[in-house]
């Protein structure tokens, strides 16, 4: 498993990095692992507010549909639309090509809440 150090790692295994006051999101590869071959990715429309906690968009595999959780409030400035037909990006490369949005933050204070690498590791490690 690939856990870069330059993230922060939510409790739904979303990862989120911060340039500015613009958070990058996508799934880490423990969460695309367990979802297996992704077939489809819904994204949301950019210019849409979202809320932390709040749901931006699904991504369904083989196995399962999951949805993405915000980590920040703000509003979707990008989507990676790259992912149209090309969804196994996710999977080959989840924490580059692989991103699903891009947020422009209200509250960067909020990314304090997430966990730090090590912690996201022992989280996954504990299963």
């Amino acid at each position: 498993m690939n856990f870069p150090d330059d993230l922060k790692y939510s409790d739904h295994d979303e990862w989120a990095r911060l340039d500015g006051d613009v958070v990058t999101l996508g799934i880490s590869d423990y969460a695309q692992d367990a979802l297996g071959e992704l077939v489809h990715v819904e994204l949301p429309e950019v210019g849409d507010s979202i809320a932390v906690g709040e749901a931006l968009c699904e991504v369904e595999s083989v196995k399962a549909v999951a949805e993405v959780y915000s980590p920040v409030d703000g509003e979707i400035i990008e989507v990676n639309e790259a992912l149209d037909g090309e969804e196994e990006t996710v999977n080959t490369d989840p924490y580059g090509a692989g991103w699903l949005v891009k947020i422009r933050v209200t509250n960067g204070s909020q990314l304090d809440a997430l966990m730090s690498v090590a912690d996201y590791r022992a989280k996954v490690e504990a299963g």
